[in-house]
């Protein structure tokens, strides 16, 4: 006995086809995402932010981070001049604080089911780049109706 092969509903591929565009473009974000955080926290703590701070905290080459600034430099996030700190642009700190603040309820949700706060960061990290703004408002509700 043969099978008939499995026909998928066009609209099945199609949201199918939407949910990948959606991560794609969560994917293309999170650099600039992270470094315009990173940046911030530098500057918050520090007083600056160096190609080199960029480099040790991230764990990569001096080489990509400069690549990775030419391209925030490009997109309107930071300036900076050789041998100078790092800035950011009123875009990259609106861009910046959203994302802390992204991070800050992620966090928290975990933390009110009961992650541990090292994995509650950990996971964060990830999750804060890809949740929607509708599931983000659930978590915040969450928080709200839970006391945390």
């Amino acid at each position: 006995m043969t099978r008939k092969p499995r026909i998928v509903e066009s609209d099945q591929v199609a949201a199918r086809a939407a949910a990948f565009e959606y991560v794609r473009k969560a994917h293309q974000s999170e650099t600039a995402e992270d470094y315009v955080e990173m940046i911030a926290d530098l500057i918050a703590e520090r007083g600056e932010a160096r190609v080199v701070d960029l480099a040790e905290n991230f764990g990569i080459s001096h080489a990509t981070v400069n690549k990775i600034i030419g391209r925030l430099n490009r997109e309107g996030f930071v300036t900076n001049r050789p041998y100078r700190s790092l800035f950011l642009t009123e875009e990259g700190e609106r861009l910046a604080k959203e994302c802390k603040e992204r991070h800050d309820i992620v966090f928290r949700f975990l933390c009110a089911l009961g992650i541990d706060e090292q994995t509650a960061h950990l996971d964060a990290e990830g999750v804060e780049h890809h949740v929607s703004a509708k599931t983000l408002t659930a978590f915040k509700r969450f928080l709200k109706n839970n006391g945390a």
